[in-house]
């Protein structure tokens, strides 16, 4: 059995590489004329794999643990093959994955952001499953977002979805009723998120905010703003990812609500600063009114005590969408056991693991069809949730984390401006983000 690895853009990403600084990213491009990579179709290591007693290595990072563990015990205690499962904080994943890949040891299965990963792919850091993938009797099942973002432009697919996260409005049905608004109704339009938040703030409750954002995170941002753009009917980024379009009169708009609640004192002491490290505990500890959110922290909430509605968010006139986030999962270019980590993906997408271990975990499937199965319907908050992940979008571009995620990005620049300063820089904002993406 031969490996296939996808090496067409490899070295155009190292040239960029060079001219954007090693330093910066952690990453060298891992493709060249000797390194054992070929262009020649794969054989298939067939749809099962290989189970045949060998130790797997597996990196995810830290914010995904539970998920990751819950996938590994159970895949351990049924296969002859065993899994080695590394935990990484999150901050130290860039720079290992970096490092690794430049050494030749990155680890037999490799979990990442669904909007790394087309820098990863992009640099070789992928082993080629296409025909993996395509031979799946449920492929066309899967959902599109982890998987497209682990496609490259010759159509080669990557990854798998590992770790479903999606964007959601949640509100606290507790400070509603306070506040004179119906509990069971959340926001259906970008003006009803404000009045709402305006009518929580109204309550004049200490340490209590009609809502809250990640004022200094870039990801918070793109994972919950974003969908209104979208619910919208228009897109964030054109199509081959290299030109910002956020600079619309819909984005805008946006923007105007944020900075409109600033100004009306309804944003949470502290947003201003947010890094994400702390971006979801207000709403947990019963201290905001609405907002958006990952879902993965939806139930932390409910845990807390607070009696939470969620919904999709909406667009400026109506609408709903969500952010398919997450992480997804495939072979790195390093592994000589691709059939046997083969044999860890395949039972990760197979119909028993996404209900038995993921559903029934709480967690969204990858599986379009299993999004609607027994555990969600025991639930109303999951079975809304995964009926909203179904139509989720993820936004794709090889340089996606550098113009939005990284701390000081052009997109961090062109969000504060608007919502903190009022700057009225958004169109020039808008073309530095496009210069980071088009590089």
């Amino acid at each position: 059995m031969s490996k296939r690895l996808s090496r067409s853009r490899g070295a155009r990403g190292a040239a960029l590489l060079a001219v954007a600084g090693l330093a910066l990213t952690g990453l060298a491009a891992c493709s060249s004329a000797d390194d054992g990579g070929s262009d020649a179709p794969a054989e298939s290591v067939g749809p099962d794999g290989v189970d045949d007693g060998t130790t797997l290595t597996m990196w995810t990072r830290a914010p995904l643990e539970r998920q990751a563990k819950a996938l590994v015990e159970a895949y351990n205690a049924s296969h002859e093959n065993q899994v080695e499962l590394e935990i990484i904080p999150n901050d130290d994943m860039e720079g290992k994955v970096g490092a690794a890949a430049t050494n030749d040891e990155l680890p037999d299965l490799l979990a990442g952001d669904v909007v790394r990963l087309p820098y990863w792919v992009a640099n070789g850091l992928f082993t080629d499953l296409t025909e993996n993938i395509d031979g799946l009797d449920y492929a066309d099942d899967i959902t599109r977002g982890h998987v497209d973002a682990g496609t490259d432009p010759d159509g080669a697919k990557h990854t798998l979805p590992f770790v479903t996260d999606i964007s959601v409005m949640v509100w606290n049905k507790a400070l509603y009723a306070e506040a004179g608004l119906d509990p069971e109704k959340g926001p259906t339009t970008l003006a009803e998120f404000q009045e709402q938040a305006e009518a929580v703030q109204a309550l004049n409750k200490p340490g209590v905010s009609g809502t809250y954002y990640g004022g200094n995170c870039g990801g918070c941002l793109v994972f919950t703003w974003f969908p209104t753009i979208w619910a919208s009917g228009e897109e964030v980024l054109s199509e081959d990812g290299t030109e910002s379009l956020l600079a619309s009169d819909t984005a805008q708009a946006l923007y105007d609500t944020y900075a409109a609640l600033n100004d009306a004192g309804a944003v949470g002491a502290g947003s201003k600063e947010e890094t994400g490290a702390t971006w979801t505990a207000p709403f947990s500890n019963g201290e905001v009114g609405v907002m958006q959110y990952p879902n993965t922290a939806v139930y932390a909430a409910k845990e807390a005590g607070i009696d939470v509605g969620v919904t999709g968010i909406p667009g400026v006139d109506g609408g709903q969408s969500t952010f398919l986030g997450g992480d997804a999962m495939g072979v790195s270019k390093d592994s000589e056991h691709v059939a046997q980590a083969w044999n860890f993906l395949a039972w990760m997408m197979s119909d028993e693991t996404q209900l038995e271990v993921v559903a029934k975990n709480g967690e969204v499937p990858g599986r379009n069809s299993l999004l609607d199965n027994e555990y969600a319907q025991q639930d109303p908050l999951a079975l809304t949730m995964n009926k909203l992940a179904e139509d989720g979008r993820t936004p794709v571009a090889e340089y996606f984390s550098e113009a939005f995620n990284a701390s000081g990005s052009p997109w961090v620049t062109l969000f504060r401006n608007a919502t903190f300063d009022k700057t009225g820089t958004v169109e020039e904002d808008n073309d530095a983000i496009t210069a980071v993406l088009s590089q």
